[in-house]
C-alpha cells in the first residue's frame, strides 16, 4: 500500500504540469487576440478614410465648354475655385493697370511662380482663384463689367466690400490684406486643366 501512496503523487503532479502549461499556451493566445483586437480601430484611425482622400484629390475640370466672360466654380479641398475665360481686351486691361492696388505684382505668395504675372495665371485668357476672400473668408462674387465702379470688373466681397480685379487682385485700402490665392494647377491639354498637380502631365 506504500508503495501505491509514493507513486500517485507523480502522477497527479505530471498531470497538473500539463494542465498548466495548456491553460498559459491558451490565456496568451487568447491575450494576444484581445491585443490584436483592441489594436485595429487604432491603426485604423490613423489611416485616412476614402472620403479624406478624396477631400484632398487633385480636381480634373474640362473648360471647352467655357464661352468667354463667363465663369464656374469646382470644389477643390472643400473650397471653391473660380474658373474664368477672360478676352482680349480684359488681359490688355490686367497688363496695363497697375494703379489703386495692394499688390499689382503679386509679390506676395498667393500663387505659384508660373502665376506671379500680370494675369496671375499660366494661360492669359484663362485665371484660376479659390473662391475665399483672404479677410474673413467669404465668398466674392464676379461681377459685371458695367456694373463695377471702374468699369473693368472684377470681384466683389459682399461681407466687407473688399474689390479684387479680374486678375484676382485686391485694390488697395480694401479689408482683405492679400490677392486672391491661386491654387497649383496644369493643364493635361488645351480644354482640360488639373487642380492640385503641377508640372506636364
Amino acid at each position: 500500500m506504500s508503495d501505491v501512496s509514493q507513486e500517485a503523487p507523480a502522477t497527479d503532479h505530471k498531470v497538473n504540469t500539463s494542465r498548466r502549461y495548456f491553460l498559459i499556451g491558451a490565456t496568451s493566445v487568447a491575450a494576444g487576440v484581445g491585443v490584436i483586437g483592441a489594436a485595429i480601430p487604432f491603426v485604423r484611425y490613423w489611416n485616412p478614410s476614402a472620403k479624406a482622400k478624396a477631400a484632398g484629390a487633385p480636381v480634373t475640370v474640362d473648360i471647352s465648354k467655357l464661352a468667354v466672360g463667363e465663369m464656374i466654380t469646382v470644389a477643390w479641398r472643400g473650397k471653391p475655385v473660380f474658373i474664368l475665360r477672360r478676352d482680349n481686351n480684359t488681359v490688355a486691361t490686367l497688363e496695363d493697370s497697375q494703379q489703386d492696388l495692394a499688390d499689382p505684382d503679386s509679390a506676395r505668395p498667393m500663387q505659384p511662380e508660373y502665376a506671379q504675372n500680370s494675369t496671375r495665371s499660366s494661360k492669359p485668357e484663362i485665371g484660376l482663384y479659390l473662391g475665399i476672400c483672404t479677410h474673413l473668408g467669404c465668398s466674392p462674387k464676379l461681377v459685371e463689367v458695367d456694373n463695377f465702379d471702374d468699369g473693368e470688373g472684377g470681384f466683389f466681397c459682399p461681407c466687407h466690400g473688399s474689390k479684387f480685379d479680374l486678375a484676382g487682385r485686391v485694390g488697395s485700402g480694401f479689408p482683405a490684406p492679400d490677392n486672391l490665392e491661386v491654387p497649383p494647377y496644369r493643364y493635361d491639354s488645351d480644354t482640360v486643366i488639373t487642380i492640385g498637380l503641377e508640372g506636364a502631365a
